[in-house]
Formats: C-alpha cells, sequence, structure tokens
C-alpha cells in the first residue's frame, strides 16, 4: 500500500518504520527538518519537510495515489484538517486520526465525524487506549497483561517467569503430561531484549516473559499453573489525574466492583474537575511526590499503586517511594522514553507502561489487510499476535496445522469455532469462519494477509 504519515514523533517514527518493513510504501510529512533527517537517515521512506495540512505539500508527498494517510501529529486539529484535505481534495480511501482532546471524543459529538462533516474514518486516542491496557492489567493480577481477542473469549497473557513457577525447565511436549490441568499454548518468550519461539524440546527459563494464549475463563488457573497467586486489588491508588488517570478511574467505577480508587493530582482546578466527574473516587489535591501527601492517601494500605503523570522521572520516583513505604504492593509507572526499562528491576517497579506502543498496536490493526482484527505488537513490531478469520476462498480450508506449510514463525495460538474455544494441537483442521488467534513474525505478514483476505479489500 502507498501509506502517508502526517507527524514523524515517535509514534510516526515508529509506525513508518514498521510498515517499511513490512513492504509498504511510506512517506512522511513533517514541519521539523531534524525530525525528517532523522527519518531519512535510518529508514528506507521518503520524507518531506512541510506542513501537511497545505494540499501542494500532500500532493507532493503523492497523495494522488495514496490508499491511506495516517495523522499523528501533536496537534488534534491539524490531524482534522490534514483528513479532511485528503478526502475532499484526494479522496484518499483511509484516513486514520490521533486525537487526544475530551471533548472530541463523547458520544455527545459522535456526528462530528463522518463523510459530510469530518471524515475520519478511524480516531485513535491514545490516553482512552492506555486505561483500557492499565485497566487489562488490573483484571488479571499476576499477568504483566492481560490482552482480549476474539471479543474477549481468548487472552493473551504475559507472565513473568518466577523461581516459583513450577514449570520451569519443564520441556514443553511434557507439560500437559506433568500439568494435566493446563489448558493454554505458551508460544514464546522474551529471554534477553529477543523473542524464542518455543519448540516442543524447549524449556522456559526464570525472568522469562512468557506469552501464553488461554480460553478467557481459564486464567486464574493459568496463573496459578505458573506459580501466581496474587489477588485482585481492591485498594487502587492513582498519582496523577489527566486523561489517562481519570479515565482508568472512570472505567473502574463503572467495571469493577468493590474497588476503592483514589486520585492524587497536583493542580487544584484539574483535581476539583476530576472530584465533581468522579463518585466513588477520592481525590486528593497534592504532589505524589511529597510523603504527607502519599501518607494523607494512605499508600501503606494500597495494594496497586500507578503513577501516571507527564513526568518520566517523576513516575519512577513515586513508584520508588511507594517501594520504600510499602514493599508488598504492584507499582506501575507510565514512561516514554525506552531507555528507562533498564532501571525497572534494580528500582523494583514491577511494570513500565509505554503509551506509544499501545497506539501504535492500534493504529497496526487498521493498516492489515483482510479480516484481521485485533493486533497486539512485540518488540518493536517484529512480532505480533493477530485475530482473523478463515474465509471460504482461503487456502486453509479442511487442512491440518501441521499439513498447512505455515512458516516457523507463524504460530497458531488459538480457534474460536462457533461458541467454542479451541486450544489447538497439530492436527487440528481449520474450517470456514474459524476465528483465529496467532503469532506471526513481521515478515510473514504478507503471507498472513493472503490467507485471511478478502477480495473487495485495498
Amino acid at each position: 500500500m502507498n501509506i502517508i504519515i502526517c507527524g514523524a514523533g515517535k509514534v510516526g517514527f515508529s509506525i513508518s518504520k514498521q510498515l517499511s518493513a513490512q513492504g509498504h510504501s511510506i512517506t512522511v510529512v513533517d514541519q521539523s527538518s531534524e525530525f525528517i533527517q532523522k527519518i531519512d537517515d535510518t529508514q528506507d521512506v521518503k520524507g518531506i519537510v512541510g506542513r501537511a495540512t497545505y494540499p501542494s505539500v500532500l500532493e507532493k508527498a503523492g497523495a494522488k495515489d495514496a490508499d491511506m494517510i495516517i495523522a499523528v501529529t501533536q496537534n488534534d486539529e491539524t490531524n482534522m484538517v490534514i483528513c479532511q484535505v485528503a478526502y475532499s481534495i484526494f479522496k484518499i480511501n483511509k484516513k486514520i486520526a490521533r486525537i487526544r482532546g475530551q471533548e472530541f471524543l463523547g458520544g455527545k459529538w459522535g456526528k462530528l465525524y463522518g463523510e459530510s462533516n469530518l471524515p475520519i474514518d478511524v480516531i485513535i486516542s491514545p490516553e482512552l487506549e492506555v486505561a483500557k491496557s492499565l485497566q487489562r492489567k488490573l483484571d488479571a493480577p499476576g499477568a504483566l497483561d492481560s490482552v482480549p481477542f476474539a471479543g474477549g473469549r481468548i487472552k493473551v497473557l504475559e507472565i513473568n517467569i518466577g523461581k516459583n513457577c513450577p514449570l520451569v525447565n519443564t520441556a514443553l511436549g511434557k507439560l500437559t503430561e506433568r500439568f494435566p490441568d493446563l489448558r493454554a499454548n505458551i508460544l514464546g518468550v522474551i529471554r534477553g531484549e529477543k523473542f524464542v519461539i518455543l519448540k516442543k524440546k524447549d524449556r522456559m527459563l526464570i525472568d522469562d516473559k512468557a506469552f501464553v494464549v488461554v480460553n478467557a475463563s481459564q486464567i486464574n488457573t493459568t496463573l496459578s499453573a505458573f506459580g501466581h497467586e496474587e489477588k485482585m486489588a481492591k485498594k487502587i491508588l492513582i498519582v496523577g489525574g489527566g486523561n489517562i488517570g481519570f479515565n482508568l478511574a472512570k472505567n473502574l467505577e463503572s467495571d469493577s466492583e468493590g474497588v476503592r480508587v483514589k486520585i492524587i493530582e497536583k493542580n487544584k482546578d484539574r483535581a476539583e474537575f476530576i472530584a465533581n466527574e468522579l463518585n466513588n473516587t477520592i481525590v486528593i489535591n497534592g504532589d505524589g511526590l511529597e510523603e504527607d501527601v502519599l501518607k494523607e492517601a494512605n499508600i501503606e494500605e494500597a495494594e496497586t499503586i500507578l503513577s501516571l503523570t507527564n513526568d518520566d522521572e517523576d513516575n519512577i520516583m513515586v513508584c520508588v517511594l511507594a517501594e520504600k513505604n510499602n514493599p508488598n504492593k504492584r507499582t506501575i509507572a507510565l514512561v516514554n522514553k525506552q531507555n528507562y526499562s533498564l532501571l525497572q528491576s534494580s528500582l523494583k517497579i514491577n511494570d513500565l507502561v509505554d503509551p506509544r506502543l499501545t497506539t501504535i498496536s492500534t493504529i497496526l490493526k487498521h493498516v492489515h489487510k483482510g479480516t484481521i482484527e485485533t493486533v497486539y505488537t512485540l518488540l518493536d513490531g517484529e512480532y505480533e499476535f493477530i485475530e482473523a478469520e478463515v474465509l471460504e476462498t482461503s487456502e486453509l480450508i479442511s487442512k491440518s496445522i501441521k499439513d498447512s506449510n505455515l512458516p516457523k514463525e507463524i504460530r497458531i495460538g488459538a480457534i474460536v469455532r462457533e461458541k467454542e474455544v479451541i486450544i489447538p494441537k497439530s492436527d487440528f483442521k481449520f474450517e470456514k469462519k474459524d476465528l483465529v488467534v496467532f503469532l506471526t513474525k513481521r515478515e510473514h505478514l504478507e503471507k498472513v494477509e493472503s490467507l485471511f483476505r478478502i477480495s473487495s479489500l485495498v
């Protein structure tokens, strides 16, 4: 596909890198000559310096022949105008815009978007997506992440392999024999800085991060088998009442029964706004880095502490202070700089969340061709978990997994057939309308798209 990306910041840079690696023709537009130079120096893409809202700039970027435009500049209004110009003048088929302002996202204003008004096909709100991601982590205690597929019937769990994990050093081919109640598919692990696809003879090691596909009803059983018996947190402290913290608290109020939430927010006006908008959340106006404020929030009683301010260093320091005051709790810090991951273990922070990765995963699912739905990326897009439907035209029909000639780096995790969730073996045969959750390496995406493609799609 010919894709124009407007905005060469962290998200735009990462998306262009991943889509280019997948074989798409990419042009990146940004006002910053420095950002474009960085793109030109490091990626095989075309970079253009200019305002993407100007028709002449989009024309230079190849808008007449573009299949898709992705607007991820730092300004909501700019992203909206880009999509309008892309539609009105160049008739670009698919238009994706990142929009942060909550005023633009309310259901009350849903009629704003559409061909007759603002023709935006897909709206990405990073704050809302990150809030959902954090809620998933809270809903699956013991897992680093819990990503829903197939309408929530299948979950991909990211699980830390600790010294107390009974599955350590057991060959995958022997797991069912030793643990007959385990109904899960262990597809691979992050070991060091690499992703390793595990085979039957391979074993999980301490400090691995395992990626496990399970029936959603088996989450607790699976986590227990991995040595994780953590209970769902009922007392949650959020430091930072921005859009992420606010939306997380709002989601917890509506979806999580019995959960008590407190928010510490430094800005007085923002604290008053949050207090008025939320019903059952206690809001404290103060600095989360001050120990007396943390004591006022009863940090020693909190079971999970999330630091979600706009400052990476503050978020890390809050978690360090939380460890000092309450060493038995779970800490989660929002960070935008990838190199802070090197400090996670030494500072005893349970989880670092990069909003960029969440945004990228959300965008990518709208780029893939065919009946592909949910997408979850690993290691900056090197691997992806994907959900897709088997069509009657697919070459997979009536073939078993072992006879399907799938590349080794494509691993089938689970299938939904009608209402049944199946953790398949090698002799499993695909049928029309099977909903498949699988892992694939980036270079095999073209093969994946051909297996699940609809002819009417670009």
